[in-house]
């Protein structure tokens, strides 16, 4: 115990020492001024001692100072990571677009279409990408049309020949028919005249024995005229008659084959209806329509076979050749071929980057994935500066991890499990400005709670 209190200090010497700290601080600080003002400055400063109190309102003051720069950083500084914590925002956000996969329309080899723009990843609209030849395509069809063609077209010569031929020979009976009809009308016309004669001899001889009977019935009272003559003079009265009658029915009967024969009909008891002449003539003409039917079923033919070789022609080529096209413009996102390789249908050949739908797509904590809402409004803040873009929530998936056809995964953004999409109309680009894959957060308008 006394040796404990032998150590302890007396009281005026811990004062001694405080004053020896405060006059080291001054000493110091004199010493920084010293330094800092100008040399002429100097010797005032020495000569003149400072007072005690301006010399504490001055560190006051420059205290103060400090403390009030001091919160100015932190305020400037500090404003952005705590506005962060107050919003509703996500925990990662990335730039997405669907995907678009082309694929071979048929079996063939691949080639590279030329490109015209040097930025060969960039396509636009309607860009002819690759083209896949076929060259062992299936032609069955079209070398069977083609074979059917040529069979027509050689047979319709001969068609042609033969219905030349047949109305040559048509006209040739046609021309008999007539020369045979004309020279019957002008038979039957000199044996009218010739019965016309007939019949005024034989009325003439009808006269001569009415005159006759009338003049022996005159003298047969006075005895001059025997019975036995006046029988036979009625008997000549008689037959006249009857001779002129026959007549006059032979004119009627040829009067009769007259009016058939100009109208086409023959009458005749050696004959039918239709001469030899006019029934080779009709079955001719017959055979010409037949003919012409032929040629024509034969014209018909070969026009129906010219669109068919013409359509299956163009399906020939459909399935011998095929352009691949762009659906959409944007940019070539994975080549799954090379030229020269040999593909099948249906293989996929390329995937294209549909950058006219861009899309933003987050992942947030599960408090605020209950509180979103389809259709609510949210902006996109990307992590270059540039500024925020608006858009709205078009898909909620949470935790079920939904696949997409999308250029990155929704799964690729991990640190939380829920998802959202959000649509970006301002994203809606093609070309090279595509901004798939640049990273930044997106901040929700609805007042959610915060995990």
């Amino acid at each position: 115990m006394n040796q404990a209190q032998q150590h302890k200090p007396p009281p005026e010497d811990n004062n001694s020492v405080t004053r020896n700290e405060a006059d080291g601080a001054r000493g110091l600080q004199r010493d920084l001024q010293e330094r800092l003002q100008p040399e002429h400055d100097a010797p005032a400063s020495d000569s003149a001692p400072h007072p005690e109190a301006p010399a504490g309102s001055g560190r006051m003051v420059r205290r103060l100072l400090k403390v009030g720069i001091g919160l100015a950083i932190v305020t400037v500084f500090g404003w952005l990571p705590l506005r962060a914590v107050l919003q509703t925002s996500s925990v990662e956000a990335v730039v997405n677009a669907r995907i678009v996969t082309l694929r071979s329309p048929i079996d063939g080899t691949v080639s590279a279409k030329p490109q015209k723009s040097t930025q060969l990843s960039v396509v636009h609209e309607g860009d002819a990408i690759l083209h896949v030849v076929n060259a062992r395509g299936d032609r069955a069809r079209l070398d069977d049309l083609r074979r059917q063609m040529s069979r027509l077209e050689n047979e319709r010569p001969s068609l042609a020949a033969k219905l030349a031929a047949a109305e040559t020979a048509q006209q040739d009976l046609a021309r008999q028919a007539g020369q045979f009809r004309d020279g019957r009308i002008l038979q039957l016309e000199a044996r009218i005249a010739e019965i016309q004669t007939a019949i005024e001899a034989a009325a003439a001889r009808r006269e001569e024995a009415v005159a006759a009977v009338e003049r022996a019935s005159s003298l047969i009272k006075s005895g001059s005229v025997s019975t036995v003559e006046m029988a036979r003079l009625t008997r000549e009265q008689a037959i006249s008659q009857q001779t002129e009658i026959g007549a006059r029915r032979r004119l009627d009967a040829a009067k009769v084959e007259l009016t058939a024969a100009r109208n086409g009909t023959y009458l005749g008891d050696s004959y039918n209806d239709r001469p030899s002449s006019v029934q080779r003539e009709e079955e001719m003409r017959q055979r010409v329509s037949d003919l012409r039917a032929d040629l024509a079923h034969a014209d018909a033919e070969i026009d129906w076979l010219t669109h068919e070789i013409a359509a299956e022609q163009l399906h020939y080529v459909n399935r011998a050749e095929a352009d691949i096209k762009a659906p959409v413009g944007g940019r070539i996102w994975e080549m799954m071929t090379s030229p020269g390789e040999d593909v099948r249908a249906g293989q996929p050949l390329l995937k294209l980057l549909d950058c006219s739908g861009a899309v933003v797509t987050a992942n947030v904590t599960e408090s605020v994935y209950n509180g979103l809402k389809l259709g609510e409004q949210a902006s996109f803040e990307p992590n270059d500066g540039s500024a925020a873009l608006q858009g709205e929530i078009v898909n909620l998936t949470g935790a079920s991890g939904a696949p997409a056809n999308l250029a990155i995964n929704p799964d690729a953004l991990n640190k939380e499990p829920y998802r959202v999409t959000v649509s970006m109309p301002a994203l809606d680009t093609t070309g090279k400005d595509c901004a798939v894959g640049r990273t930044g957060r997106v901040v929700f308008n609805a007042d959610v709670a915060k995990s």
